[in-house]
């Protein structure tokens, strides 16, 4: 199974919108998807409908071992995308794996005791920071996926990501690097934006995605009913481009083992 992780330490730069839309647009090809909301907002949850009296299991029990990842997993909407919810109890649980064995290691070890062949790929929704959670899932997940807002704060926060994810290389996951940074809410009307995504085309070079993001107000609306906006709006400016993105992605992933049967 494919597993990449969706992080940013800045909060507000649409890791969750971009989690949610990839998962569904690999669906919709017909990928066996699983989406892991491993943020306590449990907004990727919320976002895919599933609300917290739904959330029996979730990514908390997942990583203190009192459920595995078959049990934790659960339908959606949306066909062949199955998530781990995320509940309340994940913002306790930075300080609880401090006193577990493997405490960077826990979401890697969930892994490797599922049953093989169940998804094709797996992405991982990190919460809005560099805690024991985000490094549960760079270890894990051995492959990164930035999304990065086109304003000038991003630039310093990238700084910082590609600092950890150097840190985390070295200490527990030497075959973990970056599978591509994603441009999201560029406006065209803002210069800003334009320098900002030269900026970091010209420091990351082909990492950085073709496809870039729009601010989208269809984006924004499509949480408030529980559907991805490539379900709410497949239409809109903001659905197109995450299809987009989705095939991009696809370029730079191995072939599924459902596909290549």
């Amino acid at each position: 199974m494919i597993r990449i992780a969706v992080a940013n330490q800045k909060g507000g730069v649409g890791k969750t919108t971009t989690a949610i839309n990839l998962s569904t647009a690999l669906a919709a090809i017909g990928w066996r998807v699983l989406l892991i909301d491993l943020d306590p907002q449990g907004n990727a949850s919320t976002g895919l409908g599933v609300g917290h009296a739904e959330r029996v299991r979730s990514s908390y029990e997942l990583l203190t071992g009192d459920c595995s990842l078959a049990e934790a997993a659960m339908p959606t909407k949306v066909p062949r995308l199955d998530l781990v919810p995320a509940t309340v109890d994940l913002s306790g649980a930075e300080i609880e794996l401090v006193d577990f064995d493997r405490r960077t290691h826990r979401m890697d070890d969930a892994f490797n005791a599922a049953p093989a062949g169940r998804w094709d790929i797996c992405l991982i929704d990190c919460p809005p920071s560099l805690g024991l959670l985000t490094i549960n899932a760079l270890v894990a997940s051995r492959s990164l996926l930035v999304p990065l807002q086109c304003e000038f704060f991003a630039l310093e926060g990238l700084s910082q990501l590609l600092n950890t994810v150097e840190r985390v290389r070295s200490r527990f996951c030497p075959e973990l690097s970056i599978l591509g940074v994603a441009l999201t809410m560029y406006d065209r009307r803002n210069r800003l934006s334009d320098q900002v995504a030269q900026d970091v085309r010209a420091v990351l070079g082909n990492v950085v995605f073709d496809t870039v993001i729009p601010r989208n107000v269809r984006l924004s609306e499509a949480p408030s009913h529980g559907v991805p906006a490539l379900i709410y709006d497949y239409r809109c400016p903001g659905s197109e481009a995450y299809i987009a993105l989705a095939r991009e992605l696809m370029g730079r992933l191995p072939k599924p083992a459902s596909e290549a049967a």
